[in-house]
C-alpha cells in the first residue's frame, strides 16, 4: 500500500496551498492528518465539529470535504489575516462558521451544543483549557492532535509539553486513544465516559 498517494484531495487544497507559500505560511497543516479527519469527520452524520487553529485552512478543506449537508462546523483562530483568508475559501458555506477569536476566551465562554469531534491543532485546546475542551466532547466524540513528533518549529523544551500531554491523556479514565507514530504524530482519543 502506498499511502503517499493520496486521490481524494479537496478541490481547493492547492489553491490554499498556494496561497499558503504566497504569504509565507510556515505552520502548514499534513495531508494525512487531513485525509484522518476527513474520515472520521466522515463517520458523524448530521454531527458538530470543532477545529482549534484554523491557520490558512488547510485541515479545514478536509474537514468540509466529510460533513454531509446536515453537519456543522466551528472553525477558529486568533489571527485576522488567516481568518480572512478561510473566508474568501469557505465563507459561504452554511455549514461553516469561521471565528476570529482568542481560542482561550472562545473555550471558556462557549455555550452550545457538545461536539462529535474536535481537533484541536492551536495552544488553547491542547496544551491549555484541555479539561474545559474535553468538556466539550460527547460521549463517543474524537479528540484529534497532531504534531506530537519533533518539528523544525518547535520552540526549546517544547518536547517536554508533548510528553506531559501524552502522559496526561492516556491517564485519564474517560478516554481511550491511540498514538500514531506516523504524518506529525497523531493522537486521536474516543471519549468513553
Amino acid at each position: 500500500m502506498d499511502d503517499s498517494n493520496v486521490q481524494d484531495i479537496p478541490k481547493v487544497y492547492r489553491a490554499i496551498q498556494d496561497k499558503s507559500n504566497e504569504i509565507g505560511f510556515a505552520m502548514p497543516s499534513d495531508v494525512y492528518v487531513g485525509t484522518l479527519l476527513k474520515t472520521l469527520i466522515s463517520s458523524k452524520p448530521k454531527g458538530r465539529f470543532l477545529e482549534l487553529g484554523t491557520g490558512i485552512g488547510l485541515s479545514l478543506s478536509w474537514m468540509i470535504d466529510g460533513l454531509d449537508a446536515e453537519s456543522k462546523l466551528i472553525t477558529l483562530d486568533n489571527d485576522p489575516e488567516l481568518i480572512e483568508i478561510a473566508h474568501t475559501f469557505f465563507g459561504k458555506d452554511t455549514r461553516v462558521d469561521i471565528v476570529c477569536d482568542d481560542g482561550a476566551e472562545w473555550i471558556k465562554n462557549y455555550e452550545g451544543e457538545h461536539f462529535d469531534l474536535i481537533f484541536a491543532d492551536a495552544w488553547p485546546g491542547k496544551y491549555g483549557q484541555l479539561e474545559e475542551t474535553l468538556n466539550l466532547l460527547k460521549v463517543g466524540g474524537f479528540y484529534v492532535i497532531d504534531d506530537m513528533l519533533a518539528q523544525p518549529n518547535w520552540p526549546e523544551g517544547h518536547d517536554k509539553n508533548v510528553e506531559e500531554l501524552v502522559a496526561h491523556l492516556e491517564s485519564r479514565e474517560d478516554l481511550n486513544l491511540t498514538k500514531m507514530n506516523w504524518s506529525t504524530g497523531v493522537v486521536l482519543a474516543v471519549k468513553t465516559k
